[in-house]
């Protein structure tokens, strides 16, 4: 038996629980190189125990959906940023903790130019681009330690565009 997730928009809000939503919504914070270059400060809280932040490289196998989630995961040593690097969306799914497993997952659909950071600890689904190259910066803890909890899920999800 499958149960089913209902895709939503990722928004600044319904994300926070989970981590850091990265874009360019509003106007930026300053102006630089002459004006002609706005920078966004500061949009994401690193956070590391222990080892020092890196940037890697990942290409993802694109996905579609329906997706069937059987697998979250956590980091409980750093957080974990997904910078696409392409303008393509892709699918973000989150859970809250309940007694050390991962509770009802959400699922997010994000929009052409936004990236994500997930809090450390935070269950969260396997990278999962639906377009595009599926290349993607990701911005993570590099350093000794079990960084990495999986939790396998007795009964699936169906995760379905709800949007």
């Amino acid at each position: 038996m499958t149960r089913q997730i209902l895709t939503e928009p990722l928004t600044a809000t319904a994300f926070a629980p989970f981590g850091d939503l990265l874009d360019c919504s509003g106007d930026p914070d300053k102006l630089i190189n002459q004006g002609l270059c706005g920078r966004y400060h500061d949009r994401a809280t690193l956070d590391f125990s222990g080892g020092r932040a890196g940037i890697s490289l990942f290409k993802a196998v694109l996905r579609s959906l329906p997706y069937t989630l059987d697998l979250l995961e956590r980091h409980p040593l750093g957080s974990q940023a997904f910078v696409p690097m392409s303008h393509d969306p892709f699918l973000v799914i989150v859970a809250p903790d309940e007694d050390g497993k991962p509770g009802t997952p959400r699922a997010f659909l994000t929009q052409a130019g936004q990236a994500i950071n997930f809090h450390r600890n935070t269950w969260h689904g396997v990278l999962t681009p639906l377009s595009g190259t599926g290349l993607f910066a990701v911005i993570d803890r590099i350093g000794d330690g079990a960084n990495l909890e999986e939790h396998w899920l007795e009964t699936p999800y169906e995760v379905v565009n709800g949007t």
